[in-house]
């Protein structure tokens, strides 16, 4: 049996949550449905167990991530926005072609301070995206520009992503 996420962790559904009540929930939750409270239980109790461990884990990754949280929160209300999608928008497109010219740039030169920089453009960047989704994700009016701010921060992890991995190669 599914239940919603908020409720599993006795949240209302809303973009903005506290994290740290999340954080210590999931761990109450994980300590009374880890498996391993189960392991001389019968088959059906591990498995259950298995799955209840593994429901909670989901829940609370998605939760705990803003855009795939953003995803979720759209999904309650009948619009699912998939992982991986096009942006049909050309005003970002065009600023990810940008923005990908400028990390090669950065690899190219093995800049880290830049990268550190570019790191912070990026955090401002998904702040600001973080702020009007939260504002507007309830509108039923503005679904689609909800939908269109996860596909930008789904770009925006993917690449912040690309970043923690090139500063790790060039702190090397």
């Amino acid at each position: 049996m599914s239940t919603c996420h908020f409720a599993l962790f006795e949240l209302q559904p809303d973009f903005e949550i506290d994290l740290d009540l999340l954080a210590a929930r999931y761990r109450d939750l994980a300590r009374q449905v880890h498996p391993d409270r189960f392991a001389s239980g019968s088959e059906r109790e591990k498995r259950q167990a298995l799955e209840r461990s593994a429901n909670l884990n989901e829940a609370y990754q998605t939760l705990r991530s803003p855009s795939r949280r953003a995803r979720y929160l759209l999904s309650l209300r009948g619009h699912d926005v998939p992982l991986e999608t096009t942006v049909q928008d050309p005003e970002f497109l065009l600023k990810q072609m940008q923005l990908r010219e400028e990390l090669e740039d950065l690899q190219a030169d093995a800049n880290l301070a830049g990268v550190a920089t570019f790191k912070q453009h990026l955090k401002v960047a998904r702040q600001t995206l973080d702020e009007t989704f939260a504002a507007i994700w309830q509108d039923e009016t503005r679904h689609l520009e909800a939908e269109r701010l996860v596909r930008r921060m789904q770009f925006l992890d993917k690449l912040s992503q690309e970043v923690r991995q090139l500063e790790e190669r060039l702190d090397d």
